[in-house]
């Protein structure tokens, strides 16, 4: 039974990306698709240079394994997704710029039957080569030139979508998480889990058919560019528009002059867009709606943002374990500010309690967030004790504190493991994250719990001010001592020029409680 028989509720569920492409083409086989730096290519071209690789794929052997990907933002990592998809392969999307310590890790848990990169040959070569990876693929110019074109079937007639296409019960995608503690899991995704989630996002963020232009700045092999950049473009046959990295001024070029219609953006994007000199004269209007999702977005970014630019900022929910996307603020509906709105169609999340998991919690009530839904992972690879932990009878454990309300809104408090205790008291972190931006002098901020003789824990946070502010770590305590119970208020305020980020953009809680502890917390 196909996927679209499954969820009729749903707008069309395609049993695989690769047969969305496939009707894409049939149906806007002349409109663009790809637009990246002055190249670009139609949905026929499209699918001929996927066809094509994947192809070369298939004769290596790629059927039933698994193909890593190890590029950043360009025309080839899009071409180089669906052909691995389109080849019967099991995508492997790699942080680019891992050192050789985190990629060694990553390949070797994966055991990949080919590797694709378009940079750092030095870094890559030998590793692969070690682990056994016979398939070694330069695409791009590599930094140097040297490196192969993965549009060369674009005007190839013969160049064709395979024959033989995935089904939806075959492995689409292991995605990596963020390892930010301990050592990171592959998550395994079918093909019906992605293709159904595709359309559980289309039925909440529903877009229009052949009049799209997604720009995509968040790194393509991050679990939210592909959700809600690479996919949805072809599910609604629209240009996605790629820019290799991310610049305030690059961006801002592109939403003007590429007419952008939806733009997807973490909030580390959105602070340094609200930052950048000549903002607020921007020309926003072809814009419909920001796509907030990989950390959480303070309340006082939304409104400033709408407040510019007139553009609603639709903040959702996911991980990489939930296929992604598991709630999202609908559109249209209205905006609950400091929500992540509901859950998508044919998802349920339930708020249980910390300890033991089984307790559900009533309307208002902090705990962990748990969802069912039809996009949920099917275990990581290779461990089944993670694997049982996470998923719970037909649950997905987040590790996410968070509540509901009445009307079923969820709001996401922190991460499980970034609760603090003060005094016995449980502190969530964020909170005082929501209150330091209140104060108009502070541009960022991230608290973190840190070890306390006393007290337990302490919260010491740190800021970055805004431009030409001169507020200093006492007013700021004194702000967060009028918003915030006594034992919640920090014990200490670091004013800094950055505060660290991972890979993809995200707060490095981890980072800033080594930085705190070594300042004497």
């Amino acid at each position: 039974m196909s996927a679209a028989e499954d969820y009729p509720e749903l707008p069309k569920v395609y049993d695989t990306v690769v047969h969305m492409l496939a009707e894409a083409v049939s149906r806007a086989g002349d409109a663009p698709a790809l637009e990246c730096q002055g190249n670009s290519l139609n949905y026929t071209e499209y699918a001929r240079c996927v066809g094509g690789f994947a192809a070369e794929l298939m004769n290596m052997g790629a059927r039933g394994g698994r193909v890593a990907l190890i590029c950043g933002n360009s025309i080839h990592m899009a071409i180089a997704t669906f052909a691995g998809h389109a080849a019967g392969a099991q995508v492997v999307p790699v942080n680019p710029i891992y050192t050789g310590r985190e990629l060694g890790i990553v390949l070797a848990d994966a055991d990949a039957k080919a590797v694709v990169y378009d940079a750092a040959a030095a870094l890559v070569e030998p590793i692969a080569a070690e682990l056994g990876i016979v398939h070694r693929i330069m695409v791009g110019d590599g930094g140097q030139g040297d490196g192969r074109s993965l549009d060369a079937w674009r005007d190839d007639a013969s160049a064709r979508l395979p024959n033989e296409l995935p089904t939806p019960e075959s492995l689409a995608t292991l995605q990596y998480t963020g390892g930010t503690t301990g050592l990171p899991k592959g998550v395994n995704i079918t093909h019906r889990q992605l293709a159904v989630n595709i359309s559980q996002r289309e039925a909440a963020w529903p877009t229009r058919p052949g009049d799209e232009r997604i720009l995509c700045v968040m790194p393509l092999f991050h679990v939210f560019a592909s959700s809600v950049c690479l996919h949805p473009a072809v599910y609604c046959r629209g240009t996605m528009v790629i820019l290799p990295r991310f610049h305030p001024g690059m961006v801002l070029d592109a939403i003007e002059s590429s007419r952008i219609t939806r733009l997807p953006a973490g909030p580390t994007i959105l602070h340094g867009l609200m930052g950048f000199d000549g903002f607020e004269d921007r020309d926003f209007s072809s814009l419909r709606s920001v796509y907030s999702g990989s950390a959480p977005l303070p309340e006082e970014t939304l409104h400033k943002w709408q407040a510019i630019t007139g553009c609603p900022v639709l903040e959702g929910f996911g991980q990489s374990e939930g296929g992604p996307v598991l709630t999202v603020n609908w559109e249209g509906a209205g905006i609950v500010p400091g929500s992540v709105g509901k859950p998508l169609p044919a998802t349920r999340i339930e708020i249980v309690d910390v300890e033991t998991g089984n307790k559900v919690l009533p309307a208002g009530e902090q705990g962990e967030v748990r969802a069912k839904g039809p996009q949920v992972m099917s275990g990581y690879r290779g461990r089944p004790q993670e694997t049982a932990e996470t998923l719970r009878g037909d649950w997905l454990y987040t590790g996410d504190i968070g509540e509901l309300d009445q009307d079923g809104n969820l709001y996401i408090r922190d991460r499980k493991k970034d609760m603090a205790i003060v005094g016995g008291y449980n502190v969530y972190p964020r909170e005082i994250d929501e209150v330091l931006y209140t104060h108009p002098d502070v541009a960022e901020a991230a608290a973190v719990g840190v070890n306390d003789a006393y007290r337990g824990e302490v919260i010491v946070a740190h800021v970055v001010l805004a431009a030409g502010s001169r507020a200093n770590a006492e007013e700021l305590i004194e702000h967060c001592g009028r918003n915030l119970a006594k034992y919640k208020v920090p014990g200490r305020i670091n004013i800094v020029n950055e505060i660290p980020k991972t890979t993809v953009g995200k707060i490095d809680k981890a980072a800033l409680r080594e930085i705190s502890a070594a300042e004497g917390g």
